[in-house]
Order: structure tokens, then sequence, then C-alpha cells
């Protein structure tokens, strides 16, 4: 496996323009797009003519290997940074909340964020950047146009939320001419037609040197029906169209631009939540008060859909290891449990994840754990989702995808497997900048 990145990644470099004929570089994230959904379109019956451009005139890998968990915040993080969670400090989508106060907040803020991204490197070679809902994006305080995700209940306060922390007018101003811009907590095929409309014009008004965009309804549609659909099929050929949009806009603006495509994970059909709560629960390590709220805690799931981390409160404490050890043991001898992997420190630092957990637990490609629901939910329940990733990278269902087109880029060239953090100093190397923090091989 290792070996097989390194060929990937020393074909990528190959497949670069030099240092000196950097170019300006759109990046297209679309959530949730499996490689076979683009590699096998003509078989599955997906019509997918833009993104098949990248195939025929561009470089691509068939498979990209994730980061621990292969969740949306975490795989975005890396994107942009060319290192893993335990680096970049994202490890979850959700930030750790054990007393379940914190509304379902998610890892919005770029503060969190330990290491320099792309736009950052952007920004220190004197090169301007713009940004239209990537993950992690509040308070990128060296993206030039910024229009960052973030939403809370849904209520239409927040669109004044997103516009108080946008670009000062941004919004607004795109407003005028495209009517209003789609709230943050909607994932829909028709809001991310709206945002890439706004991506469009913003690339068109601006025309900024670096660019990401972040479309999510591919993977909105993968959870509520499932993966290799017709219905998860029929989004992404309108996103399809999407992407085509946002490219001529970017090529319009910038003939000679590089333009890459990623997605941050796979998907697995499921049938079956765990509630990791009760087993926790029902073992004292969570005692809830008499309304049936978190009252205190001693050890903790941090979960990430098809695998989740378990935090204890006082690390060091032996006693309280093995304790939270013998209950996920004895969780895992049970098949209903779904528990395929019980990982712990050393394991859980070669994957690259949280450094905060001191168990990582991955489920059977049909389970993954729920949130809490309160002091009567059972351990294990028929899944209301139909379809999930998060589970471990080396799972083959969470292989992502990369591509990529444009100025002197290689036409046609198979990349096989690389690793997820050779993608942002791949786009490094294009741009003519470096990340320095990145964990795989400078670009040469």
């Amino acid at each position: 496996m290792k070996s097989a990145l390194l060929i990937g990644s020393a074909l990528l470099v190959s497949a670069l323009p030099s240092a000196a004929s950097a170019e300006p570089v759109l990046l297209i994230s679309i959530d949730g797009l499996q490689p076979a959904d683009l590699l096998k379109s003509e078989e599955r019956g997906i019509q997918v003519p833009n993104l098949k451009r990248f195939i025929t005139n561009g470089t691509y890998a068939e498979r990209v290997k994730g980061v621990l968990p292969t969740v949306t915040y975490p795989s975005h993080a890396t994107l942009l940074t060319g290192v893993g969670p335990a680096k970049h400090g994202i490890v979850g989508n959700n930030s750790f909340d054990p007393m379940q106060i914190n509304q379902n907040g998610w890892y919005w803020y770029a503060t969190d964020l330990k290491v320099p991204t792309l736009w950052d490197a952007a920004a220190k070679a004197g090169l301007s950047s713009a940004n239209v809902h990537w993950p992690i994006s509040v308070q990128a305080k060296n993206v030039t146009w910024n229009i960052p995700q973030i939403w809370r209940t849904g209520h239409k306060d927040d669109a004044k939320l997103l516009k108080a922390l946008a670009t000062p007018d941004l919004i607004e101003s795109l407003e005028t001419d495209l009517g209003s811009y789609a709230p943050g907590i909607d994932e829909s095929i028709e809001a991310d037609e709206t945002r890439g409309r706004f991506a469009s014009a913003l690339i068109s008004r601006e025309k900024p040197y670096f660019t990401t965009v972040y479309l999510t309804a591919l993977d909105h549609e993968q959870h509520e029906k499932g993966p290799d659909t017709a219905a998860a099929y029929n989004v992404l050929a309108r996103i399809d169209k999407v992407v085509g949009q946002i490219v001529a806009a970017q090529m319009a603006s910038h003939p000679d631009s590089v333009i890459a495509v990623v997605s941050d994970h796979g998907f697995s059909k499921v049938d079956t939540e765990i509630n990791l709560y009760r087993a926790f629960i029902d073992a004292g390590l969570i005692v809830l008060d008499s309304n049936g709220k978190i009252n205190s805690w001693e050890a903790s799931p941090w979960n990430s859909g098809g695998s989740s981390a378990i935090v204890l409160a006082r690390p060091a404490d032996a006693a309280l290891k093995t304790r939270v050890a013998h209950l996920l043991a004895g969780l895992q001898k049970d098949p209903k449990n779904c528990i395929t992997e019980i990982a712990e420190r050393p394991e859980i630092a070669r994957l690259g994840g949280n450094p905060e957990a001191s168990f990582y637990i991955s489920f059977s490609p049909n389970a993954y754990a729920g949130g809490f629901k309160g002091p009567s939910a059972p351990l294990v329940s028929r899944s209301t989702s139909k379809g999930m990733h998060g589970y471990f990278p080396h799972s083959p269902l969470m292989l992502s995808s990369f591509m990529m087109m444009g100025k002197d880029i290689a036409n046609g060239r198979n990349l096989g497997e690389i690793d997820m953090r050779a993608i942002a100093p791949t786009l490094a190397k294009a741009m003519g900048i470096t990340l320095p923090d990145a964990e795989m091989v400078a670009v040469r």
C-alpha cells in the first residue's frame, strides 16, 4: 500500500506544471463523490460530461485514501493543509460536547486549524482568494472574498449570521443580481445550484487567483436515499452542470487555470444504528439527571458516523481505562453491536486520528454510531439513514476522488491510488506557493 501511494505521489508531481509556470487554481469539492460514480459513469447510467472531461483532458486518481475519521470536516481540513487530523486539529465534524450543551455545534471556525492552509499560503505570496461554502471557513482571515459555511437552526436569522461573518457586503452585492443566497443548513441540490451561481459570479467579477467551492447535495442524497441509487445519480448529474458553469466562469477569467475536483470520502449502505450512550450509561460511565440529561461523565463517545472516538475524562487513570476497555471488548463480542475494530492510542496515532481519544471504534459497513437520544433509547436500532461514512480510512468503501485539468496538466493520466494529504501540496505547486507543514513529500 505504501509503495502504491509513493508511486501515485511521484506521478502526481510529474503531472504538474513547473513552478516557473505557476497558474491560478480553482478547487471544487463534491461531498461524497465516489470514484466509481465517475470512472464507471456510463455503466451506471450517470450523465456527467463536465466531470468526464477531467478524465480525458486531465490527470486523475482511481482512489484517494482518506483520513481518520472519513467525514467532511477533517477531510476538508486535510485537503487545504496537506496534514492529517492529529496535526491540523479538526478531528471530527462536531466539536467535543460530552454534556450535550453545544446544540450540535460543528468545527465551523478556521481559528481551530493548527497549521497554515492554502488560503494562508496564497495570501503570504500576495495572491487573492475566494471561497464559497467550504467547511472550516468562518474567520478565515486570509480569504479575500469569503462566503463561509455556517448554520444554526434554519431560522431566517441564520442569513443575518452568515452575512455578518462573510466579507462585508459580499453576499448582499451578489444578491442584487442573483437573488437570495442559500441558507447554510440547506443541503439540497437547489441550494448547490444557487451556490454555483454565486461562485460563478464571484469568479467573473473578482477574478481571484485561488478559489474554493464546496457542493454538498450528493452527500445529503446518499445519506437520505443511499449510495448507488437512482436518486443519488440524478443529483450528481445536476451537480455536473453546476461544475460546468463554475469551470466556464474560471476559464473565462483565467484561461491558464489549473482546476481540481475532489471529494472527501466514499459511502456505505447502512441499516443499523448503534447507541453507544446506552452502553456507557448502563456501565455508569455517563450519569443522567432526573430530567434525562447528562449530569456527569467519565468516558464518552465522540461519534463520526461509521466510527467513534472514546474520550476519557481522566486519560491517565489506568483503572478507568481498564474499565472502558472491558466494556468495549464486551460490546465487540456481540455481533449485533457491529463493532469490527477497536484501536488504542498507538494505532490511533499511526492513523493520524484524534489525539484526545483513548480508544477508537470502527463499525461494520452496515452500521454507524448515533447521537445521544435520551435515557430510554436502545443500544441497537434500525437506522433512519440509508448511507453513511466515517469508517476507518483503510475501508475500500471510503475511498474518495481527485482529478485536475488545465494548463500543462497531462491528459488521460491515471495516478492509481494517492494519499489525500498529497492534494494540498499538489495544488500549492500549481500556484507556485509552498505548504511547509505538509506531511507528504513536497512537490519538486
